[in-house]
């Protein structure tokens, strides 16, 4: 799906989500809730940018919270996508983070080819199945025998 349609997916299932915008690595906007997610998504940037200053390590951040007493900025990356939202004070963050996860991975998707179906040639198509093996001949059981005691006389 595209960018704006995960977006409109993901405000009509989070009611916290007051605005989000989806960009990539350079800036540039795929979709946007409202008329301005340029600006969304340089301070998002930004946020991520400074965030990865500050912690130790190579690998880069993947998810970013930033609270303040009126609401909080949420940041999620994955691979060359990013998605950035805003909410009032106080929302459930598991919740939030899952949600702008999976309206990402629905960006994500998006991109990719769609997977080739195989296809078989004409002769190929044609070609009948292989015969199916006779089954073995049954075989009578053995008769069976019995021995005769010998008369104890």
């Amino acid at each position: 799906m595209d960018a704006q349609q995960a977006l409109a997916d993901l405000t009509e299932v989070s009611s916290q989500i007051q605005a989000a915008v989806v960009f990539d690595d350079k800036g540039k906007v795929a979709g946007s809730t409202h008329g301005n997610g340029e600006a969304l998504a340089k301070a998002a940037a930004e946020l991520l940018a400074a965030a990865d200053e500050l912690r130790p390590g190579d690998a880069p951040l993947t998810q970013l919270e930033v609270a303040t007493a009126e609401g909080s900025v949420f940041v999620v990356r994955q691979g060359e996508a990013t998605i950035a939202a805003t909410t009032s004070a106080n929302p459930t963050v598991g919740l939030v983070l899952y949600d702008l996860k999976s309206a990402l991975r629905g960006v994500e998707s998006a991109k990719r080819p769609a997977p080739r179906k195989r296809t078989t040639t004409a002769a190929a198509a044609k070609k009948p199945a292989a015969p199916k093996k006779a089954s073995a001949a049954k075989k009578k059981p053995a008769a069976r025998t019995t021995k005769k005691k010998p008369d104890a006389s």
